[in-house]
């Protein structure tokens, strides 16, 4: 299962080149995760309210040609691998002639706000759980 979410590249999201500045991809990335997510059926608050987030424990980007301010780009996102305690999102970023020009992925585990204990997403989520399963196994590259 993949997920594009259209991106329309803002100014400030460019460096003096007019070029979108490398940082604003993981937030690009975000954005692809958070509507991933949500085609799933689940939101990121609705996890927030049981005490329990989501951090990055790992992040990976390879950058293949600059998208601009003005472009049109879409971030395509997937569950990349996924074994119950660990999810990594894979993504992709292409321009308008779908062209790849940014690949990355992210790790994530499962904490409790308050103490950041690890928690399992197929014990504490169970549904998410099937859910991430599901995607997993309808995604192919």
């Amino acid at each position: 299962m993949k997920v594009t979410t259209p991106i329309k590249v803002r100014y400030q999201e460019t460096d003096q080149m007019g070029v979108v500045y490398h940082a604003n991809y993981l937030i690009w990335f975000e954005i692809g995760r958070t509507a991933f997510i949500e085609e799933l059926g689940f939101k990121y608050h609705e996890m927030e309210a049981e005490g329990v987030v989501s951090p990055v424990i790992d992040a990976k980007i390879q950058f293949k040609q600059p998208i601009r301010y003005g472009d049109d780009a879409f971030v395509e996102t997937w569950v990349q691998s996924y074994n119950g305690i660990r999810t990594t999102y894979g993504y992709k970023i292409l321009d308008k002639d779908k062209n790849t020009a940014v690949t990355g992925e992210t790790q994530h585990v499962i904490v409790k706000k308050d103490s950041f204990r690890p928690l399992s997403l197929k014990k504490k989520f169970p549904k998410w759980h099937h859910a991430y399963q599901s995607a997993l196994e309808g995604y192919e590259e």
